[in-house]
């Protein structure tokens, strides 16, 4: 009798929830702001869900005129009807990320026009509420389940882009709010020195449940933006030094206590190509394309702990994208040669006219691994009865990978860069689900470029590949 080989079993994973770019605006129907604002949160619920005023829409146009924006961020109605779809999705995940940006944009101007003689302590109050809100949905949606929130840009006491570096009294009510997201059995001192680091700076640094001997460490990276002033509008390069000095301090202590690493931030590193696309024939020339963030600093010391480092976690596009960081030339240290793998979660919010997203992701919990995830998107962005959330891909249906790992995503990137035309399955498949809703396949036309820009990170690396591409 001849023995059948047995197929080797899945790994065992765990499921956890991705959210990016909330940006809720409390002000999508004006009239009811002065309430919000003298109301304590507890009540906000209630005030959102009262009828529209009768005056929204001639509000809404003034306001905007005012405080222009691209778009429209997520109304009441589209929060809570992500919140419904999570319930029904989501349920039994291990634990939440949300990568930054939790409010409007403009959310600063919207205050100010709307509630002129309100003071600076009535406006951080406001943020605070609104920050809460949100949160308070999702424990609510997912009783029990830790909630890991980070900062984006549009996540200030001030405006967007900008921070205090020190005793910034936004980071300080900041750190009780992301502290109620922690799991309940945490250590105190744990939770402590969390609140503090936050406090400090914006960041964080926790164990992960669920997964073992795996760290999660939380960066504000908006320090690190090329964007980034002082709150009274000042460049200030200190605070970025001190946000690398700090993640170089976890990523020592990790590797002292033989953890892998989670890095999540908000701006990723890496070349903005929707702003680089534009001046193209510049680039060739000079060799020097829009960057997210100031310096290569964040990507080169992630690159050099890439045998740690199994994940980074990012927002801010929001759109669908995945990266690989590498060093240049290529190679990391032993354990992981081929680098970081990078997922940058597409938004709830539709102000760039797509759909809203959340992620759902499986996790090998015995080697911090994302083996798998599905994007869940709304039909429409109204979050009324007409809102339907439905799958829209599978990451190993869509690309045939076994995991979000550095050797999948070499392998997947090096096709997608030798296919310039985008004709394989995967590039058709990458660029229907770039931007979440829309299958007009823009992203078509800088096709080339941006598949340099996924593991090109580096401004120069970037420019000779990308420049190679066009001839």
């Amino acid at each position: 009798m001849v023995a059948q080989s047995v197929a080797p079993s899945p790994p065992t994973t765990i499921p956890a929830l991705f959210l990016s770019d909330i940006h809720l605006d409390p002000f999508s129907d004006p009239a009811k702001v002065a309430r919000l604002n003298a109301a304590p949160v507890g009540e906000w619920a209630a005030i959102l869900a009262t009828a529209a005023s009768h005056t929204q829409m001639q509000d809404v146009a003034a306001l905007s005129t005012t405080c222009p924006a691209r778009g429209v961020d997520t109304s009441n109605a589209l929060w809570l009807s992500s919140l419904r779809a999570i319930q029904a999705n989501a349920a039994n995940a291990s634990f939440v990320t949300i990568s930054g940006d939790l409010l409007a944009h403009v959310f600063d101007c919207k205050y100010k026009t709307l509630l002129p003689a309100a003071t600076h302590a009535d406006y951080l109050a406001f943020v605070e509420k609104t920050i809460r809100y949100e949160l308070a949905g999702l424990q609510k949606t997912l009783p029990g389940v830790p909630i890991y929130i980070g900062l984006g840009n549009n996540d200030s006491g001030c405006t967007d882009y900008a921070l205090d570096p020190t005793h910034d009294d936004f980071l300080g009510l900041t750190a009780k709010i992301v502290a109620e997201g922690f799991p309940g059995d945490l250590k105190q001192a744990d939770r402590d020195a969390a609140m503090h680091d936050f406090t400090d700076g914006g960041n964080y640094s926790t164990e992960l449940p669920a997964v073992a001997h795996t760290r999660l460490i939380v960066l504000e990276d908006t320090f690190l933006s090329a964007n980034y002033v002082t709150c009274s509008r000042k460049p200030d390069p200190a605070p970025a030094a001190g946000q690398i000095a700090w993640l170089q301090t976890q990523l020592n202590s990790a590797r002292e206590q033989h953890e892998r690493v989670w890095v999540m931030g908000h701006i990723p590193p890496g070349v903005d190509l929707y702003t680089t696309a534009r001046r193209v024939p510049d680039l060739c020339s000079s060799g020097k394309p829009k960057m997210y963030l100031g310096s290569e600093a964040l990507a080169d010391l992630l690159v050099a702990n890439a045998d740690i480092v199994t994940l980074g976690i990012f927002g801010h596009t929001h759109s669908d994208e995945m990266h690989l960081l590498t060093a240049d030339p290529p190679g990391g240290r032993a354990g992981n040669a081929f680098g970081v793998p990078l997922k940058t979660v597409a938004s709830i919010t539709p102000i760039n006219g797509n759909h809203p997203t959340f992620t759902l992701a499986r996790i090998n919990p015995a080697t911090a691994t994302l083996t798998d995830y599905t994007v869940v998107m709304a039909s429409n962005s109204l979050g009324d009865s007409t809102t339907k959330w439905n799958d829209e891909y599978t990451y190993s249906t869509a690309y045939r990978e076994p995991a979000f790992d550095g050797a999948s995503l070499a392998s997947m990137i090096a096709g997608f860069q030798a296919d310039p035309m985008a004709q394989t399955a995967a590039s058709q498949a990458y660029l229907r689900n770039y931007f979440p809703g829309d299958a007009s396949a823009l992203l078509r036309l800088v096709w080339p470029q941006y598949a340099c820009s996924m593991n090109h990170d580096s401004g120069a690396s970037f420019a000779k590949c990308a420049c190679a591409a066009m001839k």
